[in-house]
């Protein structure tokens, strides 16, 4: 905020893209792990993704710089506590859903830990982005004050904080039930020897066994394609698997690879074995990884080089609830936990969240803990517990509030058993998603690029 008070559009804009470039260059490298170490792509074409990827989420900053110079005032309140926070609520939100979106290292996420988080089930993420811009600007007005004028802008810090703390206060959802035993199942395959042939049976036995482990409870849990096999081509085993829970009373929710009935498109799918089958399919696919967002003369070079090419089809956006373990469950698959407001219609009407990922993908780097802090965010918006399933972690059981009930070990085998209160309620992110603190800050936007008019219009006019 303060490189860019005084500064010309395009000074503003080369600075904002040099932030992007910070940002995501240090916030997304492990996207390196995925696309070479596993997909096996040159390091030149894994560099040249990224470098690409990192260019576009920087160009969002360099727009944000260019708007901040070219449309607010000068300096002052209408700058700091209104005009560049709303615009920054606007980036992120444009970058998390324009051409598919990626709203990964929203500001947001930071303050999950602290007082500012009893805001989340009434602002979500972004409205946490624009509170902590709202006060960096306080911060920045302290600078330019003198003596009493700084007490003004303290105070509003103060106020946010206060006000905080009395949000963490109200419950906006409640206990509708009793609580449910789960168990979730950790396999720890490593990502190098998943999908090898000769590892296929030893992995299924390894879950067959885990599976059996978790009998007792009444929702067990598997990751994100936890058997390297096509469900379709499993039948026998997953008949098995259902046999041996429905005897025990237990339901069983676990992630799969299918093809669809057109024997065409291949799906990243949740499979849930009750007293009959359901599936959700993921809607929303990790670029570079699940599919590839290139033109297809660059798909037919790829199929000629032998690498990684082929995409998963998304799954419908009018997908319905999981019934299983005696819960109402909002399912997700590892990245679409990031888009919270596509889940707000599911999470709503369910008594409790699922995420069934699979963070091996990215070796030992942070990608997982900030995956599991943007989960907590999920948990914390909707008021709902959340069951976080992961290949080699970080499996965890996530409370209405955001909190760690409990957590496996990291890539170790570990069956993790717990207890899920269904909740019902609704709080006022899950009611009315990202509109309201768009609609605000569209508003506060627009006020404060009138106040730079009204200003200009004053000099030109004494």
């Amino acid at each position: 905020m303060r490189l860019w008070d005084g500064c010309a559009p395009r000074r503003a804009a080369t600075l904002g893209f040099c932030f992007g470039v910070g940002s995501f260059g240090t916030g997304t490298w492990w996207l390196f792990i995925s696309i070479h170490g596993f997909g096996a792509a040159p390091v030149w074409l894994t560099v040249a993704l990224i470098v690409l990827l990192v260019a576009f989420m920087a160009a969002y900053y360099a727009l944000l710089g260019w708007a901040v110079a070219r449309v607010l005032p000068a300096r002052g309140g209408w700058r700091w506590y209104a005009g560049l926070p709303a615009l920054w609520l606007l980036v992120e939100w444009l970058r998390g859903w324009l051409l598919g979106g990626f709203p990964w290292l929203s500001l947001g996420y930071a303050p999950i830990d602290t007082a500012l988080a009893g805001y989340a089930p009434v602002l979500g993420v972004y409205g946490l982005s624009a509170l902590l811009l709202v006060q960096a600007g306080a911060l920045l007005a302290c600078v330019h004050a003198r003596g009493r004028a700084r007490l003004a802008p303290l105070a509003l810090i103060g106020l946010v904080w206060a006000g905080g703390v009395l949000l963490a206060r109200v419950e906006w959802t409640w206990p509708a039930g009793p609580g449910v035993p789960v168990a979730i199942l950790q396999g720890a395959i490593p990502q190098d020897e998943k999908w090898q042939l000769a590892n296929r049976v030893p992995t299924m036995t390894r879950y067959r066994q885990l599976n059996d482990q978790a009998l007792g409870a009444r929702l067990i849990v598997w990751p994100e394609a936890a058997v390297p096999e096509l469900a379709n081509e499993i039948a026998g085993y997953l008949a098995e698997i259902q046999a041996s829970a429905r005897a025990r009373d237990a339901d069983v929710v676990m992630g799969v690879v299918r093809q669809g009935d057109d024997g065409v498109n291949y799906f990243n799918s949740i499979l849930a074995l009750t007293g009959g089958v359901a599936f959700y399919d993921k809607r929303h696919l990790v670029p570079f990884a699940e599919y590839f967002p290139v033109p297809p003369f660059v798909r037919s070079w790829l199929r000629l080089m032998s690498l990684p090419y082929s995409d998963f089809a998304p799954g419908s956006d009018r997908q319905e609830l999981l019934a299983a373990g005696g819960l109402r469950l909002a399912p997700s698959i590892c990245y679409e936990d990031a888009f919270g407001s596509a889940q707000s219609r599911l999470a709503g009407r369910a008594d409790a969240l699922v995420n069934v990922t699979n963070d091996a993908w990215f070796g030992h780097s942070p990608a997982r803990y900030q995956h599991l802090q943007i989960s907590r965010m999920r948990a914390l918006e909707f008021g709902r517990f959340l069951l976080r399933a992961g290949n080699d972690g970080v499996s965890a059981i996530i409370g209405p509030r955001g909190e760690l009930v409990a957590v496996a070990p990291e890539y170790r085998m570990a069956v993790l058993r717990g207890t899920v209160v269904p909740r019902s309620g609704l709080s006022p992110y899950t009611r009315v998603g990202n509109w309201a603190v768009v609609l605000l800050a569209m508003g506060a936007a627009a006020a404060a690029g009138y106040r730079r008019r009204l200003a200009a219009d004053s000099w030109s006019n004494p």
